[in-house]
């Protein structure tokens, strides 16, 4: 990265420039990062045959990674926003490649859940500061900056699952260490970002630069927004969750399709979700974010409510549908709540973040353990319903005219 092509400055007439280079690298890196972490569900299956395990434990692996991933997001975020630290992402990565090097080797359900709660702790420091860096080079363009990084999650997120089902399921639990390629390379990319990230801290006065010209809100406003936007990741995630850690399962056993084909439909699920957030952020941009939220989650509703009563073709075809329409929210949601509180960019991403990964952990616990009471096909009748939430969006504050 050429630190003439790279620095966040101003071009002619002072408008600020897109650092497309940095978007671009801390956006391959989300990739490197998700992907890492969405081997954890890819590889229930096996670790449910290796271990004996029930649905109701399997939860419990997603619980604890995404508490771990949630609940140190939004304190790390508010110290990111006081005291930027250029290198905490190469740290967060650390702990990742540690974590996934455990679960490589652990030999027992205990060393498991070990495992996925320290490469949790590394997701819970990669994620609030590397939305900072997205939003520090957008040049003034938050939702197409945010969609970026987003996308390259979603695209770790999808590539993941069919990654571990070429390479993990065949070969079994030790060769999930082929991963460590990918964190080794994403740390290697993190400390180059690290010294784009110090030299424009070094260069400016953060703070004095984040709030200048910005608009402050009421609090009532921001209260309103905020309880909103909590209550449509709720119903986001908790469905994502449950797509997420049951979706193979649901397949296999309503339709008798094998493992690897059921991780072949998530790959699908999981790339219309990558495809479908590039579009978000950059409508909301154009055309306001609310709209962006409101058709992004309730659009999906019709959709989801069928899911469980139709045949395998269109049940795929419909989660592409879905996967397209629900996951250019999240970009939204996140630069709609840094609109709100602009001077806590590090803060508002992190509690974002945090609730995105907790809510799907509690979502898949409580999935879990409403199919070993119950079954699978009654836990996707549940889920669907929660799109239906995405109505609430209506009340949001029009807090940002159109452009």
């Amino acid at each position: 990265m050429n630190r003439n092509t790279t620095e966040v400055g101003s071009a002619a007439g002072g408008t600020p420039r897109t650092a497309f280079a940095i978007l671009f690298a801390i956006g391959f890196v989300h990739l490197l990062n998700d992907m890492i972490q969405s081997v954890i569900p890819a590889v229930y299956p096996l670790l449910k045959d290796n271990y004996n395990l029930t649905f109701g434990q399997i939860g419990l692996i997603t619980f604890v990674f995404q508490m771990t991933s949630s609940v140190i997001q939004p304190f790390i975020g508010r110290y990111a926003d006081r005291h930027p630290r250029p290198y905490s992402l190469a740290a967060g990565m650390t702990c990742t490649l540690a974590g996934l090097i455990s679960l490589a080797v652990a030999a027992n359900y205990a060393l498991v859940i070990v495992s996925v709660a320290i490469i949790g702790a590394g997701s819970s420091v990669f994620h609030p500061e590397a939305s900072r860096v997205a939003q520090m080079a957008s040049g003034g363009r938050k939702g197409l900056a945010q969609s970026i990084f987003q996308v390259g999650g979603n695209g770790g997120s999808a590539i993941g699952p069919l990654l571990a089902a070429l390479i993990v399921l065949p070969s079994g639990q030790r060769a999930i260490l082929w991963f460590v390629v990918a964190a080794l390379f994403a740390l290697g990319i993190l400390v180059r970002i690290g010294r784009w990230y110090g030299r424009v801290i070094a260069t400016r006065s953060h703070r004095s630069s984040a709030v200048a010209g910005l608009p402050v809100f009421p609090r009532k406003t921001v209260r309103k927004a905020m309880t909103i936007l909590v209550l449509m990741i709720f119903s986001k995630y908790f469905f994502i969750s449950c797509m997420t850690s049951y979706f193979t399962f649901f397949l296999m056993e309503r339709f008798g399709v094998s493992v690897r084909d059921s991780q072949f439909c998530l790959f699908i699920f999981l790339a219309a979700v990558a495809i479908g957030t590039v579009a978000g952020g950059a409508i909301g941009d154009r055309y306001g974010r609310k709209y962006v939220i409101l058709l992004s989650i309730l659009g999906s509703a019709p959709f989801a409510l069928a899911l469980p009563y139709i045949n395998l073709v269109w049940t795929i075809v419909f989660a592409v549908i879905i996967g397209l329409v629900i996951s250019s929210a999240f970009s939204a949601i996140v630069v709609y709540a840094t609109d709100l509180m602009p001077d806590k960019v590090g803060m508002v991403a992190g509690i974002f973040f945090g609730l995105m990964f907790g809510l799907g952990g509690i979502g898949s616990a409580f999935f879990g353990w409403l199919a070993d009471r119950t079954s699978i096909e009654f836990i996707f009748q549940v889920s669907t319903l929660m799109p239906l939430l995405g109505i609430i969006a209506a009340w949001l504050p029009n807090i940002k005219q159109p452009r």
